[in-house]
């Protein structure tokens, strides 16, 4: 049995942290869950962060688990303490730093990876305790200092007491023990590349020191390949070709700047995880901060966590249900029917997590939780599912429905909504929005206003209302409004027209849950709505299955034939070959990789 320490911490951290220990909980593994406080309500009502009792727990488990934590500057700090510990002398300092200090967690171990293609799997490894960021920062010099910097001529201009200095620490102990660490975490990964960054074109003689001790040890490591590049061309590279890395390791800034870079080619902080590893400590935290504006609205996305306690379960030595953790988030992420507004959906935090939870089951061989057709659905083009519908004869195309957010992409079941315009004799609002209360979560909300862009029918309220409650998105025969709004929470929205008129007292509820018909489509409730930036359509529920493997097979044949083409072959041989004109037929040529 192995103990965990559990620290959920402040602002999006205790949302975070509750929904993967749920999906931990599917898992049944021999864990100890152990809660504890730190963080920014400690501060302010003890003085300390870091409490002693969770010093304690620390000492008493094998590891930890971090929500997030919110950390402010000295004078912001100061005046958020009680007010009976004002003026006493306390001064904030980062909870971070302190476990790290205190832990001695020189090692910070940041994977990135690309969750839906597979095209890179790099680890950046940061030394955590000294290099620029050891503390020697200092305004105002002494004797000793000054003496340094004197002979530089903006130093002679400033003098000593208008003049700073920071040192880039760096010792063979740190550096050797880093070093060892990033040559074992190679070996055991399956890396067969460790890249040494640093700045030896300029910082010469620590940067000298820094390669004669990776030579020392590379000498031991003969099946890993080095190198030692600066940091500026690996910032270029691993935006350009993130794959040529295999572990990265860096002093404390360096390594810093380049993690958060990592995180961003693998997606957002939303989706990185990291690791504090020290010789007799650690602990475990997603990357991304405290953002305390949204705490409590279920808008955080939980796979960075996940993909943490996945690292975590690593360290306790449980690869196989940390590997299933990330294969689920990874099936997830690529489907990204249900993800959070920061990967363009419309899912909470606890749906995300739900369906992780939901794949993991499926792996087990229990039920999915997931409509699987209508994942399938989202994942293809609208105009390879429109050709899936044309070759069995079903029209789907909602006829003047445009997308209104760009780049947005959403697949689900509809529920139906029609309006009908208010009786003149009776004035007056007539809440006729409060369906959105009874939508299931996956629907995507299919609106009839006969097309009339007199009035609006959806705008921001709805749609932060609609994003609460799950659901995947809205096409609306009539007008929105609010765009601007909108676009932000990459809401996927699809309408006939834009207008700024209200409909309060404009329009009326007709009916939910009836046929609507729109152009020459009818839309029943549970047939599946496909919308992207060609448009909305409507896959009639009985062919979903079908179409579905159609549209397969379509896009599997364009891009054989984009293929072929690129290699030098004739269009009009490449679509003949691989069966363009009837790529659904059993008798069409299967794309080959060979």
């Amino acid at each position: 049995m192995k103990s965990v320490a559990v620290l959920p911490g402040d602002g999006i951290g205790p949302e975070v942290t509750t929904a993967a220990l749920d999906v931990v909980d599917t898992l049944g593994l021999p864990l100890d869950l152990r809660f504890g406080e730190i963080g920014w309500e400690c501060w302010r009502q003890e003085g300390n962060p870091v409490p002693q009792r969770t010093w304690k727990l620390l000492d008493e488990t094998d590891t930890c688990l971090l929500g997030a934590i919110t950390s402010k500057p000295l004078r912001e700090a100061e005046a958020e303490l009680a007010p009976e510990l004002r003026g006493t002398g306390l001064t904030f300092v980062s909870p971070v730093v302190q476990l790290r200090q205190r832990l001695s967690l020189y090692a910070n171990v940041r994977p990135v990876i690309d969750l839906v293609d597979r095209r890179f799997d790099f680890t950046v490894i940061r030394e955590n305790t000294e290099g620029l960021y050891a503390g020697f920062d200092v305004h105002g010099l002494d004797d000793a200092l000054w003496n340094v910097v004197r002979e530089h001529p903006n130093a002679q201009a400033s003098g000593p007491e208008a003049s700073s200095v920071t040192l880039r620490l760096q010792t063979e102990f740190g550096m050797d023990r880093l070093l060892a660490y990033g040559f074992d975490y190679a070996r055991s990964h399956g890396y067969t590349r460790l890249t040494l960054v640093d700045k030896p074109n300029v910082l010469r003689h620590s940067s000298n020191h820094l390669r004669e001790r990776l030579e020392l040890r590379a000498a031991a490591h003969p099946d890993i390949e080095t190198e030692i590049l600066n940091v500026d061309a690996v910032a270029l590279w691993m935006v350009r070709r993130p794959e040529r890395f295999g572990v990265l390791v860096a002093e404390n800034m360096f390594g810093d700047i380049l993690s958060d870079l990592g995180a961003g080619v693998m997606g957002g902080l939303g989706l990185a995880p990291s690791g504090n590893i020290g010789d007799r400590g650690s602990y475990f935290e997603p990357v991304h901060g405290s953002a305390p504006g949204m705490a409590g609205q279920d808008r955080a996305n939980p796979m960075a966590m996940l993909l943490t306690v996945a690292q975590m379960l690593d360290h306790l030595e449980l690869p196989v249900p940390a590997d299933d953790l990330r294969a689920a988030v990874r099936t997830v992420a690529a489907r990204r029917t249900t993800v959070t507004y920061d990967m363009g959906g419309t899912s909470g935090t606890r749906r995300v997590a739900q369906a992780v939870a939901g794949e993991l089951a499926v792996s087990e061989g229990e039920s999915s939780a997931p409509d699987d057709v209508v994942d399938r659905l989202a994942r293809l083009d609208t105009a390879s599912v429109s050709d899936a519908l044309d070759s069995l004869g079903v029209g789907g195309g909602l006829a003047g429905i445009a997308a209104r957010v760009p780049g947005a992409r959403a697949a689900g079941r509809a529920f139906t909504v029609t309006y009908r315009p208010v009786d003149g004799a009776e004035p007056g609002f007539r809440n006729a929005a409060n369906y959105l209360d009874d939508v299931p979560e996956g629907s995507f909300v299919v609106v009839d206003n006969a097309g009339s862009t007199a009035c609006t029918n959806w705008g921001s309220l709805l749609t932060r209302l609609a994003q609460r409650r799950g659901v995947r998105g809205t096409a609306l025969h009539g007008s929105a409004r609010d765009l601007a709004e909108i676009r932000a929470a990459a809401y996927p929205l699809f309408s006939t027209g834009v207008t700024m008129v209200s409909g309060k007292n404009r329009v009326e509820l007709a009916a939910t849950g009836q046929d609507v018909i729109i152009g020459d489509v009818t839309v029943r409730p549970g047939d599946i709505v496909v919308a992207d930036d060609n448009g909305a359509l409507v896959v009639p529920a009985e062919h979903a299955t079908e179409v579905a493997d159609r549209a397969e097979r379509v896009e599997r044949t364009e891009g054989a034939i984009a293929e072929a083409v690129d290699t030098g072959l004739r269009l009009d041989e490449a679509r003949r070959r691989f069966g363009y004109a009837k790529p659904w037929d059993d008798g069409a040529a299967q794309p080959s990789r060979a």
